[in-house]
């Protein structure tokens, strides 16, 4: 008898010294015992916290998700790191973080709560932190495709039609000028060449800078062109495999897609010294998945997860909620893939 009376003697210095909330509760949802932080928290007095059901002290939009856990609770599935809030009597709202067990005999449940208040309202202020700067983050990014778009359009709609022009003057000269010198007639073939080719090469530039058949023929057909153009320019096979049938993403998620397969070609042609490379868009349980493949010299990925390239590719695929995964090893080729889903 004496070892009880001093076991609860240290429970009940226990249960009324500790800062942390601890209570009982009976089955049907009443308070039977708290201590002094449950009343100084929730500013109640004694009498009306056991007068009310447990329920009513707690935020409305927590109820219904306090009550399915408590139901488990009382199935014998012990309540771990649970979050809800509460209403004090002067409105405040406040959380508590519970560890909750149901003792079936007594019918009762004894709960301990921590008030992480100050914690969820730190939280809250750094997710609206992140969440305005993520906004400018796309603001500027929005602003720079802006700017591109104009560049590219620039391009092709003047530069382009001038560069026609010149090239429509020269043939006019050689059909109506049959006589000139053979000299000249040279001169001139090579200046139609050249305006054929200078055409050609503003068209690939406004298409690099700004590609407006995204918007036309969607985000496989503007790849295929890209692995095609790379070909071309490098005379590295780069073939190109689509098994996307999903239209639902973002014009930004598109664009950001195009982004980073144009970064990971430049990267290729200038550093991996690959003979192929393999470009692919996939679809798997809701997600799309970008991939470029080379089999190239490789690099150690340590020493370059640096490289100005790489933290280009992975802030992009950050500012659509993707994943980026580079795998390289030297001698080994590289594989990049960027993913964007629901999971």
């Amino acid at each position: 008898m004496k070892y009880l009376r001093e076991t609860e003697f240290e429970m009940f210095l226990f249960f009324e010294m500790t800062p942390d909330l601890v209570c009982i509760a009976g089955k049907d949802g009443f308070f039977r015992k708290v201590n002094r932080a449950v009343i100084e928290k929730l500013e109640y007095p004694k009498e009306e916290l056991f007068a009310r059901p447990i329920h009513t002290f707690i935020h409305p939009d927590d109820k219904e998700i306090t009550s399915r856990r408590r139901s488990l609770l009382l199935e014998g599935e012990a309540l771990m790191n649970f979050q809800n809030r509460y209403i004090t009597k002067n409105g405040k709202v406040i959380w508590l973080h519970w560890t909750s067990v149901y003792f079936p005999e007594q019918e009762v449940v004894f709960a301990i709560a921590k008030d992480v208040t100050e914690r969820k309202e730190s939280e809250k202020e750094i997710e609206e932190q992140y969440h305005r700067f993520k906004g400018l983050a796309a603001y500027f990014k929005n602003s720079i495709e802006k700017d591109r778009r104009k560049v590219a359009i620039e391009l092709h709609e003047q530069l382009a039609q001038l560069a026609s022009v010149v090239k429509m003057d020269i043939d006019w000269l050689n059909e109506n000028l049959p006589c000139l010198p053979s000299p000249v007639k040279s001169r001139m073939e090579h200046a139609l060449s050249t305006s054929d080719l200078l055409i050609n090469t503003v068209r690939k530039i406004s298409f690099l800078i700004s590609p407006n058949m995204l918007h036309d023929l969607g985000l496989s057909e503007t790849l295929r062109l890209l692995c095609k153009e790379f070909s071309l320019l490098n005379g590295i096979p780069c073939i190109y495999e689509s098994k996307c049938t999903k239209t639902s993403l973002t014009n930004e998620a598109k664009l950001d897609f195009f982004r980073i397969c144009q970064e990971a070609l430049d990267n290729i042609m200038n550093h991996a010294q690959a003979s192929t490379v393999n470009i692919s868009l996939t679809e798997t349980n809701g997600e799309i998945c970008l991939t470029v493949a080379d089999d190239g010299k490789g690099f150690d990925m340590e020493q370059h997860k640096l490289a100005s390239g790489l933290i280009i590719m992975r802030e992009r695929a950050a500012s659509i909620n993707g994943r980026l995964t580079i795998r390289s090893q030297p001698g080994k080729g590289t594989r990049l893939m960027v993913t964007v889903g629901d999971r």
